[in-house]
């Protein structure tokens, strides 16, 4: 991914000093070789300390070899950005006096099955933590995305670090809530930009299936109960509908088929406002309760996962069952 994306990053046009730091954390892939003939600098990580999470010990790992800085970007090895995006992001946390600046990368939804699962998953993930009350100073609801977060790094330091957050396996939504909570401006901003594009391929559905259920049951917090209140959630909500309206036919019951097909079409134009933004037929829209079952079977599967002692296997690592971020 590295000479897909970090170009786009290196080229970046900032009125100020700018620095990029790829950390190498035990890859087998020669990421160290390739980051550095692109041009970027290479440090590698320490050994992973007990109780770190490895994404958050690797930001950490970059943030101690940034030196003194305004501003930190944190960002993955397979988001793209255009170059004015940097620029912009740090005028936003200037003008507004934000503590965290958050883009939601667009991701690829080219093949069959991203075209499908992509856009529910930035819908689903907008349902859990809508942009406004993520936006809004008055709401504790918290969020960022892993792939383009401006932190300023005063906030961060008098919120204690990166060590507040060791644990965390979600570590976008542990870092927001961590600036959101212990931030006295309590200024944070979480957006959705096509001019930060993730160029990761997931070409069949298992390999969406996994980017879903590595983190599904980590974000119920391991809860039983929240895993059962969101299983009959999804089904009340998404599939309840469909089943009133094809009951309503087939015992013809035209009122509980006129109720279903109505929320479903409600459910629908909900729908449409995240397909138009991934210029997708705004057709795909009545398909979303079949999408919604899907997603409701990758949440059983990873809780599923985690039950084996397999769960939110990334990067050779399996998660282990800890507080997300002690704020």
């Amino acid at each position: 991914m590295l000479p897909l994306a970090l170009p786009s990053l290196l080229a970046t046009r900032y009125q100020g000093d700018f620095r990029v730091v790829v950390v190498d954390d035990a890859s087998t892939d020669a990421t160290a070789a390739v980051a550095a003939r692109l041009g970027a600098d290479v440090v590698t990580a320490a050994p992973l300390p007990p109780g770190w999470a490895g994404k958050v010990h690797a930001m950490a790992c970059g943030v101690a070899a940034a030196g003194e800085c305004d501003y930190l970007l944190f960002t993955d090895a397979d988001i793209a950005f255009s170059p004015v995006v940097v620029s912009e992001l740090v005028r936003a946390a200037e003008t507004n006096q934000l503590d965290l600046v958050s883009q939601m990368a667009t991701l690829r939804a080219v093949s069959g099955w991203e075209r499908v699962v992509v856009p529910a998953f930035v819908y689903f993930f907008a349902q859990l933590f809508p942009f406004k009350r993520v936006n809004s100073a008055r709401s504790r609801v918290a969020a960022a995305a892993g792939g383009c977060m401006l932190v300023r790094r005063a906030a961060l330091e008098s919120a204690g670090g990166l060590g507040r957050i060791a644990d965390a396996h979600i570590d976008d939504v542990a870092l927001g809530t961590l600036l959101k909570q212990r931030s006295g401006r309590r200024r944070i901003w979480l957006g959705l930009s096509d001019d930060v594009r993730s160029v990761r391929p997931y070409p069949s559905l298992r390999d969406l299936w996994r980017m879903v259920s590595r983190s599904a049951y980590t974000q119920l917090r391991y809860s039983p109960l929240l895993l059962l209140g969101t299983v009959v959630g999804l089904l009340l909500v998404y599939i309840v509908p469909v089943a009133s309206l094809v009951a309503g036919v087939v015992v013809v019951d035209w009122r509980l088929a006129v109720l279903g097909g109505f929320a479903w079409a409600l459910m629908a134009l909900t729908y449409i406002p995240m397909l138009r933004f991934y210029r997708l037929s705004v057709l795909r829209c009545f398909s979303l309760p079949f999408i919604a079952l899907l997603y409701t079977a990758m949440t059983v599967d990873s809780a599923w996962q985690h039950l084996r002692g397999r769960g939110g296997s990334w990067k050779g690592r399996t998660a282990v069952r800890k507080t997300q971020a002690r704020v």
